[in-house]
């Protein structure tokens, strides 16, 4: 029998707790309560849920080898230190290379769940 498993939030904790769920033999459902993933790296002009996110001009003040997923680097073509867009697009990747969307409920547009 497979256990199943809640994961909160699909930012980066909870990108890679889907992920090691899986890697467990695991079922993870994750529940995010905004309609996209990434947590507070996914810019917004305006907040209305109250949490506080990047800002547009953020840039990252820790490097990529010690940022990145250990069991997914980032690409050789990624600046050292990155802003807000090129971090969310290194989550993407390690969604989509893992499959992980499939395991997240986000909130539904309009505020419907």
């Amino acid at each position: 029998m497979v256990k199943k498993v809640a994961v909160i939030g699909a930012g980066v904790s909870g990108l890679s707790s889907i992920k090691c769920c899986l890697d467990e033999d695991l079922e993870p459902t994750c529940f995010e309560r905004s309609d996209d993933f990434g947590g507070l790296w996914k810019f917004a002009e305006t907040s209305n849920d109250g949490m506080t996110r990047v800002y547009r001009s953020l840039v990252t003040n820790v490097c990529k080898e010690m940022s990145s997923y250990s069991d997914f680097p980032y690409q050789e073509y990624y600046p050292n230190f990155m802003d807000h867009k090129k971090f969310w697009e290194y989550l993407r990747e390690f969604a989509e290379h893992f499959d992980l969307l499939k395991y997240i409920r986000f909130k539904k547009p309009n505020g419907k769940k």
